[in-house]
């Protein structure tokens, strides 16, 4: 990022661990996606990070917009809610239909959601889509002047 200052002689990087415990700490993240004519939509979801299988999961309607879009364009990008530290993935969303893993995800997504809403079950996730993300790059940027222009990070994944 030279147009913003960073130089190599003073980047020193994030740590993978640093994104990863960012991921799986979040409550809310901003995914958006975009429909056909290339149009974005962005609102907030609830969703869970699995570091082992490096893996993003969301529910949602059938019949909601995000889910239109991602039948016609899958690519999302997926933002931590910070503002701060910021941290966004951009990959590939499918919707999940082996019900083993659906239920593997809800399973997750209860454990991290259900002290928030204790009325939360396995059986309102399944009720809708579970949506899997995997990602191929993620980017990282400090919004402190003291360490924008030494810490930006970008991460690749290879599927």
């Amino acid at each position: 990022m030279p147009d913003y200052g960073v130089r190599e002689a003073t980047w020193r990087p994030l740590p993978w661990a640093w994104a990863a415990a960012k991921l799986a700490a979040g409550r809310n993240y901003w995914l958006v996606t975009a429909s056909v004519e290339g149009r974005p939509h962005a609102l907030p979801v609830w969703a869970v990070w699995d570091e082992g299988e490096r893996r993003m999961a969301f529910s949602c309607g059938p019949r909601s917009r995000k889910a239109r879009n991602l039948v016609a364009n899958p690519f999302v990008t997926v933002a931590v809610d910070d503002t701060v530290e910021c941290l966004s993935l951009e990959g590939r969303a499918e919707v999940v239909d082996d019900a083993t893993r659906r239920e593997e995800w809800a399973r997750r997504y209860v454990a991290k959601y259900r002290p928030l809403s204790p009325e939360l079950d396995a059986g309102f996730v399944l009720a809708h889509l579970v949506v899997e993300v995997a990602p191929e790059r993620a980017l990282a940027v400090i919004e402190r002047e003291a360490e924008f222009a030494t810490r930006p990070t970008r991460w690749r994944f290879h599927q």
